[in-house]
């Protein structure tokens, strides 16, 4: 999509900070961290979320890609959390399929309420 922050962040037309990159998918940090450790893995193909009929292929690819990325960003050993946010209830704010890698610091019990 043309219009699309992400797609233009893995046609290289926005910079990012990458953390890791294959022909199917692109890691970079968020530029708007929650924790030390917060780095997001997208498609390069554009999905508006996980619920966007997704191969399973492509899927498997991304949670694959998660565990070097924890191993790139030190957080291998000490844990970290994936999550993906699906539609405005889920608090996606962006609608490309993206996978957060939170880590670097003890995450939450369970989640508060919503703000």
């Amino acid at each position: 999509m043309d219009d699309c922050i992400f797609c233009k962040i893995a046609r290289h037309e926005i910079p990012s900070t990458v953390v890791y990159e294959d022909e199917t998918v692109i890691a970079f940090e968020d530029t708007n961290p929650q924790v030390p450790v917060h780095t997001l893995i997208i498609p390069k193909e554009h999905y508006a979320s996980i619920a966007s009929n997704v191969p399973e292929s492509l899927l498997g690819h991304i949670i694959a890609v998660s565990a070097r990325v924890a191993e790139i960003k030190g957080v291998d050993k000490t844990g970290y959390r994936l999550t993906t946010n699906v539609g405005d209830d889920g608090r996606q704010t962006v609608m490309h399929l993206h996978v957060h890698i939170l880590g670097g610091a003890q995450m939450p019990i369970r989640m508060g309420p919503a703000d």
